[in-house]
């Protein structure tokens, strides 16, 4: 069983992972927000159904997403073991938000296991909460390769309706100033060719509005999101953090070339040849990654076989593991 969060690019993760789970044989139960609205008081409504379902289910192992709030709720829903997922905003959170450092703590005494998307994200929560040390694992929420498989960018884009002028460039997530989308935008100006198409929302959108040569999407299906890597020539997610990166692996398992961060989990899978990898504060080098990433033949092959060892089946596999070890009562 598991409670789990309401982010939709999470959401899809999560999605995924449980197949892949119920595939290899486990019976799952889940207890997660399907929204966004409602503040805070929503997660007592995901506490109550999880306090439900673990009184009917009575679980094996509880799965959590999330240190706090979702993995602190499984910790008091169940006498079961505890397995929970850092994903990056609850590591972001110690420190920035009163009372959650302590309810870090204690999830983390309590879990069997904790297990991090990326290296770089396990060294800040044991830099934060030192007593995690030693009992994190490191596995990444992986790639569908099924849904993100090579496909002829000019069916996709006639798919979408979209007839873009020379380079197309794309940029999947928040409009916002992590995911860095300014300086993306004059980077892309200098180069002065090609598309620059951003997928998502965010409060710079107006600030990005009526440039030349960008196409403000805003938020679309996940089902189409597939279609619009697939449309693209380059993915460019060179966010100041960005604690996995998973739209960069996506991309990667489409065979697009990647323009990413440095700073985070990206350098841990985007290898020689996949991309290139950017001091997301130097626009210079931003503007000249552009460039290079475009150099890169299509489909990008070295990007695809580099994603193909993150495949969603293969991090499954080993959430797998974890959750066994964790029902025998042995630490991960």
């Amino acid at each position: 069983m598991y409670p789990g969060p309401a982010d939709p690019d999470l959401g899809v993760f999560v999605a995924t992972l449980e197949r892949e789970l119920a595939h290899r044989g486990h019976e799952i139960e889940r207890a997660v927000l399907d929204r966004r609205e409602g503040g805070r008081r929503r997660y007592l409504g995901l506490a109550a159904r999880t306090f439900t379902l673990a009184r009917r289910f009575r679980p094996d192992v509880v799965y959590a997403h999330f240190l706090v709030p979702t993995g602190l709720v499984g910790a008091f829903a169940s006498r079961a073991p505890l397995v929970v997922t850092a994903h990056g905003q609850d590591v972001r959170n110690i420190g920035a938000i009163p009372g959650v450092g302590a309810a870090t703590r204690y999830v983390v005494r309590r879990a069997a296991a904790v297990v991090a998307v990326s290296d770089w994200l396990r060294r800040e929560l044991e830099a934060r909460v030192p007593e995690a040390a030693g009992k994190i694992e490191v596995v990444d929420s992986g790639v569908d390769l099924e849904r993100f498989a090579i496909r002829d960018p000019v069916d996709a884009r006639r798919e979408l309706g979209w007839e873009p002028e020379g380079t197309v460039f794309l940029c999947l997530g928040a409009l916002s100033e992590r995911k860095n989308v300014l300086r993306l935008a004059r980077a892309f100006e200098r180069r002065g060719e090609g598309t620059l198409a951003f997928v998502g929302d965010g409060e710079l959108r107006d600030a990005l509005e009526g440039r030349k040569g960008i196409r403000l999407v805003g938020r679309v299906r996940h089902d189409d999101v597939p279609t619009w890597i697939a449309a693209c020539d380059v993915l460019c997610q060179p966010s100041l953090l960005e604690p996995f990166g998973l739209a960069t692996l996506e991309a990667m398992a489409a065979g697009r070339s990647v323009v990413s961060t440095r700073i985070g989990g990206p350098p841990e899978f985007v290898t020689e040849g996949a991309g290139v990898l950017v001091d997301p504060e130097d626009e210079d080098a931003l503007f000249e990654a552009l460039d290079r990433a475009a150099a890169f033949p299509p489909p990008n092959l070295a990007a695809r076989e580099a994603a193909a060892a993150h495949g969603v089946k293969r991090q499954a596999a080993r959430v797998d593991e974890i959750l066994e070890r964790a029902a025998r009562g042995r630490r991960a």
